[in-house]
This record gives structure tokens, sequence and C-alpha cells, in this order.
């Protein structure tokens, strides 16, 4: 056990999740669309795509394009779009702020289901800041206004039990990946987050269970490769282990993922001394 411990204590995948993908595909992809659950008008959609095509561009031509269709009555897809180019520059303070401010225009106008969007916007805004508690409020706050059962509301399920592991609430992250898992089944990200969870809480049936179907979606993932391994040396599968990390190495060989891979091969392979 005393190998074991050494072997998985540098490095978890869910951290990496929390930090790493936040900081970028997530988050971005998450505001890349309007809020409104009902069409824009042909003007507005074509205003709104113009803002994100300039925050693409340059991202502060996306704040100056998104400023000025605020003042000229954008409502809040125009704050939506300053959000996504502050995003799009990694600036998540202003980010977030512009996402709140979206929320609350929203809800003012009894757009409840756009504003439980825009809540969730702000949520990833602010874990790719670091705050965690305030993300946590926000998915809390976007849960609350009525987003309809399926894939949107599940990804905002898993979004927050991502708060929840880095809150360390397992329980608390449990419940919602059980959700994002009946809403969202094909993101793998749920899926190594749930089997991590579960090896964290000494439940290896279910860890296993949950990394095959990772796998499967995402077998080219470095950090699904990683926490397979980490799974099955702890089901006293070394064999397997070992050709996990093997590959978790091979595909990601300078992220973090990659580099914990390796160092655990060098341990597995040194004994005991």
């Amino acid at each position: 056990m005393i190998l074991i411990a050494l072997l998985l204590q540098a490095y978890d995948p869910e951290i990496e999740a929390v930090m790493k993908r936040s900081r970028q595909t997530k988050e971005q992809a998450a505001v890349a669309t309007p809020a409104a659950a009902a069409p824009l008008s042909k003007e507005q959609a074509a205003k709104f795509q113009a803002c994100l095509d300039a925050a693409v561009t340059d991202p502060d031509a996306g704040v100056k394009f998104a400023n000025d269709w605020r003042i000229d009555g954008g409502g809040f897809n125009a704050r939506q779009c300053l959000g996504f180019s502050y995003a799009k520059a990694e600036r998540w303070a202003p980010a977030r702020v512009a996402f709140e401010q979206a929320a609350d225009e929203a809800e003012r106008q009894g757009a409840a289901v756009d504003s439980g969007r825009l809540w969730a916007q702000a949520g990833n805004a602010a874990l790719a800041e670091g705050d965690i508690a305030t993300a946590r409020r926000h998915f809390d706050a976007a849960l609350a206004r009525g987003i309809p059962d399926g894939l949107e509301k599940g990804e905002v399920y898993l979004d927050r039990a991502r708060t929840l592991v880095a809150l360390k609430d397992d329980k608390g992250a449990r419940a919602d990946l059980t959700n994002a898992l009946r809403m969202a089944p094909k993101d793998p990200l749920a899926w190594l987050l749930s089997a991590t969870l579960a090896r964290r809480m000494d439940d290896l049936a279910l860890a296993q269970q949950h990394i095959a179907e990772a796998v499967k979606l995402s077998p080219d993932d470095s950090s699904v490769a990683l926490e397979e391994g980490n799974i099955a040396v702890l089901s006293s599968r070394d064999a397997d282990a070992k050709a996990a990390w093997e590959r978790a190495a091979r595909l990601a060989p300078d992220a973090p993922s990659g580099k914990a891979a390796a160092e655990n091969l060098t341990r597995l392979n040194t004994p005991p001394g």
C-alpha cells in the first residue's frame, strides 16, 4: 500500500480537469452561443455573430463591439458577447462580471432560463479564474432557474461537480455526477471525474466501470489513460496499470498527466528499497 500511495500522490486528474480544461476549451465553448431560449431575430443573430467573430479575431475588438452594441440596446446578448470577448483573452475576472451582469439583466426581463444559462457561463469564468466558491454559487443559481433536463443541464451538473470536487465535497459531487451522467452520457470528462471520485471514495468496482466508459469515449486522452492506470494498480492489476500509464505518457509526454504517468512507471519498475 505504501508503493500505491507513492504512485498516486503526485497527481489527481480531476485537478487538471478543473484547472487546465476550464482555462481552455470548456469555458470558451460554453459562451460561444447566444443564451436566448427563443430564436433571435435575423438582425440580432447577425449582430451577435459579428460580435463573436470580432472577438475571435481580436478580443479587444470584441470588447469594443460588445460595449458599443450594449449602449445601443443590445441587452444581455451584448453583455454575453462582452464576456466571451474577455474569455477569449483569458481575462477571467471581467468575463465573470460581464456574465453576471448579463444574467441579472436577463432575469429582470423575465427570461429565467436565459438567466440560468448565463449564470452557468459566469460560473465557468469564475472556475477558470480560480474562484471556486463563487463558481459553486453561480452553478447553484443556474440550476435553480429552470434549465430543461437534457444535455445542457447535464453539463451544468458536471460543472458544479467539478467545483464540489475542488471543495472536497465528495458526497455532493457524487450526486451531481450521477445527474450529469444521466443527462450528458457522451461527455468523457463526466465519466473520468466519476471514476476518479469513485476511486477516492474506495469504490473500485464503480471506478473500473466508469473509467471503461471514459476510455471508450476518449481513448486518446492522456488524463483518462492515467486514471485507468491508477484504478488498475489499486485493483492489483499491475500489467494493466503499466499499459495504461505507458499510453498516457506516449499520448502527452509534456502534459502533467503524461509526466505523472511516466513517474508512476518509474516507481512501479523500481523495487522497494
